[in-house]
């Protein structure tokens, strides 16, 4: 039986009672039960976040409490493997991991063949047998106590993806965990776990879109642990419906000399929340954050980022760049932490804002609290519109006005797009930018 079937509630503030048949329903093992009461116990101390949250001062998410969300509808549409094509990047040679509304269809999905130091698949279909790993990390880098969503997640944790390559294993293929909304108004609260082993490889990609528009939630956690000389480079792309919330934390852990690379692509999504935290726990151990957000109409999309330097040694770099057009809003909050015993620090963050009307609003803050006194940090922010000195250059040279416009915006967008090592998305995006601003 699926515990999610019939199960209702007028709004997240009742999820305490909506819990307590979830729970009952299950037969998840006792490691997993125990996960979930820590998390409803957190959300029950500090529940939804308000506006009166410093961290969500500019994110109002009181629209999202007051949706009759249920967590599933047993009748599901039938997407089928062409529909899954459309939304593989241009038919992407990938490992697929497929999941509607949260939970895991394995008939549409891949296995990994071929990929020895690969395992891959549902964390529900993992987590009674035994997994080390797994048990040591699911629910360890993401904090239940200060992140309501996170704390929701955890206590409703059902299904989610499960990547883990082995000691020297290097994946071939890139992995792609990709996240269908069914648009039959719900809630999932899907949690990925990727994890690499010492001098492990892999690209990831995260996906995440609407079979059709409507208005839900998507609460989503994704764990990332980086081994001792591990390589990821994980990408993140949220296309979801215009009506719909997305509310998703992004955590990483790493150790000494391992590198990541994150790119995180927002575009869907009435209103559209990303919490990502990366901890550099190991000597030369190295984090590279990039960040598009495009948003129109009446979008908000906020990315809250914190880089946790505890040894020395490290470095970090974070470059987000928004475009915001009708009444949009933008958020973006950055903040990198330097220890005391995190010497020969080198962070720099960097976040550009491009207003294409008068009515879109950004707030930015970035930030830099440093204990140490032997680094090197920089941060700034800047926010604009279009040059007009470069419009006139290529109105000049015979080019319309807003062919002109989207040609600027274009080099502004792929600036950040050409950081993606992933040549299918990095062209899938580029494409859709230029249909995103024709204009008749």
């Amino acid at each position: 039986m699926d515990v999610t079937d019939n199960i209702q509630a007028p709004n997240l503030q009742a999820a305490v009672s909506l819990w307590e048949q979830f729970a009952q329903a299950d037969d998840a093992p006792g490691w997993i039960q125990n996960l979930r009461k820590g998390g409803i116990a957190h959300f029950g101390e500090i529940g939804v976040p308000t506006t009166d949250n410093e961290e969500w001062r500019f994110t109002n998410v009181g629209p999202v409490s007051k949706i009759p969300f249920h967590l599933s509808k047993r009748q599901l549409p039938q997407v089928t493997k062409t529909d899954v094509s459309t939304y593989n990047f241009g038919g992407l040679d990938a490992h697929l991991l497929v999941f509607i509304d949260g939970r895991f269809a394995a008939n549409l999905s891949s296995a990994s063949a071929g990929e020895p130091n690969l395992r891959f698949g549902s964390l529900r279909d993992l987590w009674a047998a035994p997994q080390g790993k797994l048990q040591r990390h699911l629910a360890r880098h993401a904090r239940t106590d200060d992140n309501g969503f996170v704390a929701l997640n955890t206590a409703f944790l059902q299904d989610g993806a499960f990547v883990f390559v082995e000691a020297g294993g290097v994946v071939e293929k890139p992995i792609h965990i990709l996240n269908i909304a069914s648009g039959i108004s719900g809630v999932s609260h899907s949690r990925n776990l990727i994890i690499l082993e010492r001098g492990a490889q892999a690209k990831v990609i995260e996906s995440y879109l609407a079979y059709r528009d409507a208005a839900y939630l998507t609460n989503v956690v994704t764990e990332m642990v980086l081994e001792q000389d591990a390589l990821l480079e994980h990408c993140k792309v949220q296309r979801e419906s215009k009506q719909a919330y997305h509310v998703a934390a992004i955590n990483s852990y790493q150790e000494r000399s391992s590198n990541l690379l994150t790119h995180s692509v927002s575009i869907g999504a009435l209103l559209a929340r990303n919490t990502i935290t990366s901890v550099l726990d190991g000597q030369h151990s190295q984090v590279t954050m990039n960040g598009l957000y495009i948003a129109s109409e009446n979008q908000l999309v906020d990315h809250h980022t914190a880089i946790h330097h505890v040894k020395p040694n490290c470095p970090s770099h974070e470059y987000y760049h928004g475009i915001l057009d009708g009444k949009a809003q933008g958020v973006f909050n950055g903040k990198i932490f330097v220890r005391p015993e995190a010497q020969k620090t080198d962070a720099k963050q960097t976040n550009r804002n491009l207003l294409l009307s008068d009515e879109a609003v950004i707030n930015t803050k970035p930030q830099l609290e440093i204990f140490a006194d032997d680094v090197k940090c920089t941060h700034g922010a800047t926010i604009g519109q279009l040059e007009p000195n470069s419009l006139f250059y290529l109105r000049a040279r015979g080019i319309p006005l807003e062919k002109a416009r989207k040609i600027l915006i274009h080099a502004f967008a792929t600036e950040i797009i050409n950081r993606i090592t992933i040549d299918p998305i990095r062209q899938e995006l580029d494409a859709a930018l230029f249909e995103l601003y024709e204009k008749d």
